[in-house]
């Protein structure tokens, strides 16, 4: 065993607090979500053409499936934390020991999920009041995308290693590849082209897995290649390690309910209550959301690398790096933000005609929207400081935020709108949708201006085990 490799503080640290040095590490990753969210909303596009059941199923199928995938999602997350912090300490083979390890237990955890909520797919969205023309689209959409889970936590893995590696250009060329297929796939299947038969909204499932698909191995043969291997030992690292296993737990399982409770507990219990007044309202609702997520997503893809950034800088012992670095990425995200809720509000029509031709999706629509423009700000703080403290490891904290604000406010608090104010109509839901993302971006900015977070330390915690101080592969 030799000793630990001392950590880089070489180098201007003015330029790591610097917007050149964030747009440079964001760049990539805003491109990639971006894309991703263009991807998906030209598919929603698509199957808006088959009517408004087929748009009023999409989406919450979609949120369904997050669910169990969601969770996964969130305890990989924690990859980029201890992937970006183990770089910064200058430990390079321990950040693909631990791809390894979130990999084994995700695939575990998909195909437990899979066993589980296949059969009880058509009672779960009975259950949750769908509307019945919607159940039978809503069933075949989910079951296909809780396969398409096993290529997606190859992305998602991947991705949060190249991120932590401050290799964020390698995720955005694999994923215009497989969004590039899942666009050209969904096409071909949903309206049968190319000699296919039409597969209605079943096609647009399968063109997500197919896009998945190539993705997944692009990512996973850049992981495996020479350049990869030399300097992090991407081949040699594979051994299942129960400790380190424990290490991402520990970290991930909050990261994990929060990002669950945070976007699809969320979305799911907004569709819920939606659902009692038709699916005319469901429409809308899948048509807002749809801009919604495209307009969060470059937000997204900078406080993904903001986690890289402060771990990084965590990592090196260099905490003050951090706070700059969250404050600077924060001015870009009111300022942006702020740029699409005004646009928000004053094309609320025109954005509303694009989706649909149905007079009351349209009206119920440009409603929502001037909703949506009033939290766009404090969605931009939620996201920011919760990337900033996600690279500090602080993922209890955004777990309870996010409970409170899926389960409290917008769960308990429109479930009784809905029943006190029923006039209201879909935007008694939306109005808690709207002040539950105000209050956790006001409670995560407190928490990172705080200073707890500091006291976190990853790698004295008793989960992580003594022997990643290990030899590092040559080149």
């Amino acid at each position: 065993m030799t000793a630990r490799p001392q950590p880089d503080r070489t180098g201007p640290p003015d330029y790591e607090t610097s917007l050149a040095y964030m747009f440079k590490l964001a760049g990539p990753m805003v491109v990639s979500t971006v894309s991703m969210t263009v991807m998906q909303f030209v598919d929603r596009f698509m199957v808006s053409r088959l009517g408004t059941d087929a748009l009023a199923a999409v989406l919450p199928a979609g949120f369904v499936s997050f669910l169990p995938g969601g969770f996964a999602m969130g305890v990989l997350t924690s990859l980029n934390t201890f992937v970006s912090q183990s770089f910064g300490r200058g430990e390079k083979a321990n950040c693909s020991r631990y791809f390894w390890q979130a990999l084994y237990m995700a695939t575990a955890y998909c195909t437990l999920i899979l066993a589980i909520m296949w059969p009880a797919a058509h009672s779960i969205f009975t259950l949750l009041g769908q509307p019945a023309a919607v159940v039978p689209m809503e069933v075949i959409y989910f079951r296909i995308m809780l396969l398409a889970n096993f290529v997606a936590i190859v992305n998602w893995s991947s991705n949060h290693f190249f991120m932590g590696i401050h290799r964020p250009i390698i995720i955005m060329c694999s994923s215009l590849c497989g969004q590039a297929v899942n666009v050209f796939a969904n096409y071909v299947l949903i309206f049968g082209k190319l000699g296919l038969p039409a597969m209605g909204i079943a096609g647009a499932a399968w063109g997500t897995f197919v896009g998945m698909s190539v993705a997944a191995s692009i990512n996973l043969a850049v992981f495996l290649s020479g350049p990869i291997h030399r300097q992090f030992g991407s081949r040699r690292t594979l051994r299942p390690d129960v400790a380190s296993m424990r290490a991402i737990l520990s970290i991930g399982v909050p990261a994990g309910i929060g990002l669950m409770t945070n976007v699809a507990l969320w979305g799911v219990v907004l569709f819920t209550l939606v659902g009692r007044f038709g699916k005319e309202a469901m429409a809308a609702t899948s048509a807002v959301l749809s801009y919604t997520n495209l307009s969060t997503m470059p937000i997204v893809g900078l406080s993904t690398a903001l986690t890289a950034a402060v771990g990084k800088s965590i990592g090196a012992g260099r905490k003050d790096l951090a706070m700059r670095q969250a404050k600077g990425s924060l001015r870009v995200g009111l300022i942006y933000m702020g740029l699409v809720g005004a646009c928000f509000l004053f094309l609320r029509d025109s954005l509303m005609v694009f989706w649909s031709r149905d007079p009351e999706v349209l009206a119920i629509g440009s409603q929502i929207l001037v909703l949506a423009a009033l939290y766009q700000m404090f969605h931009a703080a939620r996201i920011i400081y919760g990337g900033a403290l996600r690279g500090a490891g602080d993922t209890t904290w955004l777990a309870i935020s996010s409970g409170i604000g899926a389960i409290g406010i917008l769960g308990l608090g429109g479930a009784l709108v809905v029943r006190l104010f029923p006039g209201l109509g879909a935007l008694g839901p939306w109005s808690l949708a709207a002040i539950s993302i105000a209050v956790v971006g006001v409670a995560n900015r407190w928490r990172f201006k705080s200073k707890r977070w500091m006291q976190i330390d990853l790698f004295r915690h008793p989960t992580v085990p003594e022997a990643f101080s290990v030899e590092q592969p040559n080149g």
